[in-house]
């Protein structure tokens, strides 16, 4: 699954957000995933800049009170291999083939490039 990090500047901002949330942490949606059954145990891929940058395990969905649905995430931040992606509203399905790699233990990813920036190098293999 993946989502936009809408209100983030930069990894450390989506860091932060973890950082200074509840254990674990919960991310409110209008609608339930029609697929939220497969998704458990699965991930939320975050898009930031046009790009995915990192990753948390999906651990559940439990309704609220207001009839929404939260998504129960585990509150580890789990970098991977930048990766474009275009942006969209709500949450869209990822296919598990699609998905980019975790980084290795130590692994410095750097800033996450500009999502034009990105796709030219990948074009030139340079990323």
């Amino acid at each position: 699954m993946t989502k936009i990090a809408f209100g983030a500047k930069s990894y450390d901002d989506l860091a932060g957000w973890y950082e200074n949330s509840p254990n674990p942490k919960l991310l409110t949606t209008k609608y339930r995933p029609t697929r939220h059954a497969e998704m458990v145990g699965g991930s939320l891929f975050w898009i930031l800049n046009h790009s995915l940058v990192a990753r948390s395990k999906i651990l559940g969905f439990t309704e609220t009170k207001d009839g929404r649905w939260n998504i129960v995430l585990e509150p580890k931040l789990i970098r991977v291999r930048q990766q474009r992606k275009r942006a969209h509203q709500g949450w869209r399905y990822l296919k598990e083939e699609n998905a980019p790699a975790d980084l290795a233990e130590g692994e410095d990813a750097g800033d996450v490039l500009p999502g034009k920036l990105a796709g030219k190098l990948e074009r030139l293999g340079l990323i």
